[in-house]
């Protein structure tokens, strides 16, 4: 297609063309100038840059009261950059050079138009140098410093490339290089850490060299990265950021016109060749001012004391101390300050003065005295009364346990005892009246409770193995009644096949169904621990005795204890002339035996002592339905 111009027009066009160049120079030339950025952006061939205009700035304009748009042009030549190719964008702001050559090297200018018809103006320098033939990095590098034999950090100068991306949503990623060489995430104690920064264990000498961080990202469909070469100087001789020791931002009391001093101590931590002076003040100051240190004050320090220490910890202690030869009221609520002053921080602590009132400490010992003297006094009534209190919540509050009644089981305890049949006819026989008349009379008939008892409940033709089994598994408790007679048979009193067992006490279950009984409560209570036994102790056992009772025996005894009915009868006969377990001799009783026990009216009552024992082993006779972790604090 061609396209013809009248030759009367092209001197008007040509004119046009003209007055929009003048008028664009004119513009720019009405925009106030900021001059050259003092901030220089430095890169090297193949790699990107990236300059910011800073006139988007509240220093400059008011930013929510005009809108504005920036524009970008070479300053040497006055062109406008445009996106116009992939090597150059322009982002807001932000103008990037994704592969820059020795050509890019200049001033760029930021032109910003408000929307008030302000306009403003500022060049940024671009460098563009070549790194040295056969070295790797940048030739611009900065220096960081590493200590020897500790844990250091390098951080990569490329935060605010990292953050531009990032509003872009552009993912980046970073790399190390040692040298020339690459370094892999982990090797040799060095650890990639929040993408800009080179974690290094255990510092040491060959540290001391240049590492270069390059930054990869995809600008516009262009990759490019951004590179930065640190120069790391590992230092032997180190100090590191003082410690205040004292005080400890505490609370002092002292009484007015009293004397007062305080200590201010500070470690410097250091390794290598720990120096004679740290270059370290410690100084006391007040809520105004520095406090002197001219002794003739009332309120004065002391100089600094200074000295080297290398174990446990090599480093310089200082110290300085605080006085105050008499305490006035100004000195109270008062910050003294102790603090250091050094090039690796400012590290302090303080602590402040109140009044001293008489009589304060003897309130408040009084105080914790009486809360100390309740607590023990309701320790000790609820350990003496525990069952008394347990019972009384029990009958009160039934709501609170679980009814048991739908839980499979049909007697709330069996009944058995230990007795060997072949010594002394008179210990058994104690034994089946306890079980077969105490029990009932009291448990039963005025408790309520139903109970299984071998020889009472058993049905005749009945298997013993499957009548034990059945009977012991559809109980909720196990008695377990003995005396001391019941072990201590003498080797006469059994037939030959028993006294050749050296374990006397074993044979306290020779009855096939007492031994059988004895085996599964055992097994059950022991191994399994499925059924909870009661032992009930019917006479005082010695120690001689208590070493001939069965190992399964002295353990559960040990662990839980016995309630003992002998105990109960003491309590009643203390003012009895006539022994109850001898009645109709009118004679004393020696020792008892288990064939000796009777049962006289008041060792009947359900609130003696004894019966309130076992009714706080029993199964509680809840109305609740609670789930089994709520029930299970309360059945105490």
């Amino acid at each position: 297609m061609v396209m013809c111009v009248h030759v009367g027009t092209l001197p008007l066009l040509l004119a046009a063309v003209v007055v929009a160049v003048d008028w664009n120079g004119a513009a720019q030339d009405e925009c106030k100038d900021y001059g050259v950025q003092f901030e220089r952006v430095f890169s090297v061939p193949g790699d990107a840059a990236m300059i910011n205009c800073t006139l988007a700035s509240p220093d400059v304009f008011n930013l929510s009261a005009e809108s504005y748009e920036v524009e970008w042009y070479r300053a040497e030549t006055g062109r406008r950059l445009r996106d116009v190719s992939r090597r150059v964008l322009v982002r807001g702001e932000t103008l990037w050079l994704l592969n820059v050559s020795m050509r890019h090297d200049g001033h760029y200018q930021c032109v910003l138009r408000t929307s008030a018809g302000r306009c403003y103006k500022q060049s940024t320098r671009l460098v563009v140098e070549r790194p040295p033939r056969g070295e790797c990095g940048r030739p611009r590098k900065s220096t960081q410093f590493l200590t020897v034999g500790v844990t250091g950090t390098l951080s990569c100068p490329i935060r605010d490339v990292l953050n531009e991306l990032r509003i872009y949503g552009v993912p980046a990623s970073v790399t190390w290089h040692r040298g020339c060489d690459v370094i892999e995430d982990g090797f040799e104690g060095h650890v990639y850490r929040d993408q800009v920064w080179l974690k290094i264990r255990d510092v040491d000498l060959r540290n001391n060299d240049s590492y270069t961080c390059t930054l990869h990202f995809n600008l516009g469909g262009v990759a490019a990265s951004i590179s930065e070469t640190i120069e790391a100087w590992v230092q032997e001789d180190y100090c590191f950021l003082p410690q205040v020791v004292q005080p400890s931002d505490d609370i002092v009391k002292a009484a007015r016109g009293s004397r007062l001093t305080r200590t201010c101590r500070v470690f410097v931590p250091c390794i290598g060749t720990v120096p004679d002076d740290p270059n370290v003040d410690v100084l006391w100051l007040d809520d105004i001012d520095f406090i002197p240190t001219n002794n003739s004050e009332r309120v004065f320090a002391s100089e600094q004391r200074v000295w080297r220490v290398s174990e446990p910890r090599k480093g310089v202690w200082l110290e300085t101390v605080l006085t105050i030869s008499s305490l006035e009221e100004d000195d109270f609520l008062v910050n003294y300050t102790c603090r250091v002053y050094s090039a690796r921080g400012f590290p302090q602590a303080h602590f402040a003065v109140l009044p001293q009132e008489p009589g304060v400490e003897v309130a408040l010992g009084c105080a914790f005295g009486g809360v100390v003297a309740l607590v023990v006094v309701a320790l000790v009534v609820y350990f003496h009364f525990k069952i008394d209190i347990v019972l009384c919540f029990r009958s009160s509050f039934p709501i609170f346990y679980a009814n048991e009644e739908n839980d499979g089981k049909h007697f709330d305890a069996y009944v058995t005892s230990y007795y060997p049949p072949g010594c002394q006819p008179d210990v058994s026989q104690g034994l089946l009246t306890f079980a077969l008349h105490v029990l009932p009379q009291v448990l039963e008939k005025a408790c309520g409770y139903k109970l299984f008892i071998a020889g009472r409940d058993s049905l005749p033709g009945q298997a013993m193995v499957d009548s034990v089994h059945d009977n012991m598994m559809a109980s909720r408790r196990l008695l377990l009644l003995y005396g001391a007679s019941s072990f201590t048979c003498t080797h006469h009193q059994l037939d030959d096949k028993q006294t050749n067992n050296n374990n006397v006490g074993e044979y306290a279950c020779l009855e096939p169904q007492r031994q059988h009984e004895c085996a599964v409560a055992m097994h059950q209570a022991l191994m399994e621990g499925t059924l909870k036994v009661v032992l009930v102790e019917l006479e005082e056992v010695s120690p001689a005795q208590l070493a001939l009772f069965p190992e399964s025996l002295r353990h559960l005894r040990r662990k839980q204890g016995a309630v003992c009915w002998w105990k109960n009868r003491k309590r009643h006969r203390q003012n009895q002339e006539q022994d109850s377990w001898t009645a109709g001799t009118g004679k004393s009783s020696p020792p008892r035996t288990s064939s000796q026990i009777q049962a006289s009216p008041p060792c009947l009552s359900p609130s003696s002592r004894f019966w309130k024992q076992i009714r706080y082993h029993m199964p509680v006779r809840g109305k609740g339905a609670a789930r089994p972790e709520k029930t299970a604090l309360l059945k105490m």
